[in-house]
């Protein structure tokens, strides 16, 4: 009898041994949000899919990942983390700054590794871009105004009102439009400033830029880019070109822009998750700004359109890539 008894206690302690087993060996979950579908996020989120199955993950197999879009309502935003934080998330991937603000909530329990933040200091993420506090890091696609503007004016050196058009409610364009007003005010431009939080109003809102302005510059704001192609058409037909915040508003008909290639902001994005995943704290990876070495993006189509033929120095510039 003692040694049925024993037997049974040696099962249950092989059974819990093997229960705990299989809870360890549970995958981890990356969940992955942006605020809006369009070109400029959804190239981001596509090259990291793509560059964390290079490191290795398996999605089923060896990781678990999830995706959320909020519809561009950032009310939805605090949902889908809380959400995050039900599914065990391991790490949370914030693509672009709205959803990066949402997630910093969370960051005291999950990881958080943002990508497409313009300015993470400004959006108070952080204190310190070398050293990230709060459990965040991650990416920026720091709009590099003074560099687009500056290819504004070697195109028209004649350039004297610059429209500038964008969402109030995004941090990111708040930061670039200060940038925008510094630049214009040591060179003699006149800024103009028009807004909306939907694609209606921004409508509203270039059809009167493009009478009053020689160019406008739209910055990597989400509003803007998920309804760029419609905007650019009101802005061709008025001879007035469109400098974009992002390589991908210059594929989807902006006129120009100078900056990286959004796949880059994917990769390093996923390049730190692994590194998270394997045991680093966000604290020990700086975040990732892209300045030097950037390319310069030129739409022939809307070029022809507008009738403008590039600088010599442009034209034949290694930087330059041309898009239809």
């Amino acid at each position: 009898m003692k040694r049925v008894y024993k037997g049974i206690i040696t099962l249950m302690f092989a059974c819990s041994v093997l229960v705990g087993c299989s809870s360890k060996e549970e995958l981890p979950v990356v969940s992955v949000a942006q605020i809006v579908e369009h070109k400029s996020l959804n190239l981001i989120r596509d090259s990291f899919i793509k560059q964390m199955e290079a490191l290795g993950y398996r999605d089923g197999e060896n990781i678990t990942l999830v995706y959320k879009d909020a519809g561009n309502q950032i009310s939805n935003l605090d949902t889908i983390m809380s959400t995050f934080e039900g599914n065990g998330s391991d790490v949370i991937v914030a693509i672009a700054t709205p959803t990066a603000m949402a997630a910093a909530k969370y960051s005291e329990r999950i990881p958080v590794v943002f990508s497409a933040v313009s300015n993470p200091l400004e959006a108070k993420l952080m204190d310190n871009l070398e050293k990230p506090n709060h459990n965040i890091t991650g990416t920026s696609d720091e709009v590099q105004v003074d560099q687009i503007l500056d290819l504004a004016l070697m195109i028209d050196p004649d350039l004297k009102t610059l429209g500038f058009l964008y969402n109030t409610a995004e941090a990111n364009s708040i930061s670039n439009l200060k940038k925008a007003k510094t630049y214009c005010k040591e060179r003699g431009i006149e800024l103009r400033e028009a807004s909306g939080t939907n694609i209606s109003e921004l409508q509203a809102a270039a059809n009167v830029l493009v009478s009053e302005c020689d160019a406008i510059f739209a910055p990597n704001d989400n509003t803007v880019a998920s309804s760029i192609s419609a905007l650019v058409a009101t802005a061709n037909k008025h001879k007035v070109p469109v400098y974009t915040g992002a390589d991908s508003m210059v594929s989807d008909g902006g006129f120009a822009s100078v900056g990286i290639d959004y796949t880059k902001l994917g990769e390093e994005t996923a390049n730190m998750v692994d590194q998270i995943l394997k045991g680093k704290k966000p604290s020990e990876l700086p975040v990732k700004v892209f300045k030097d070495n950037l390319n310069i993006y030129v739409n022939e189509t809307t070029m022809k359109e507008l009738g403008i033929e590039l600088p010599k120095e442009i034209a034949q510039s290694k930087r330059l890539v041309r898009m239809q």
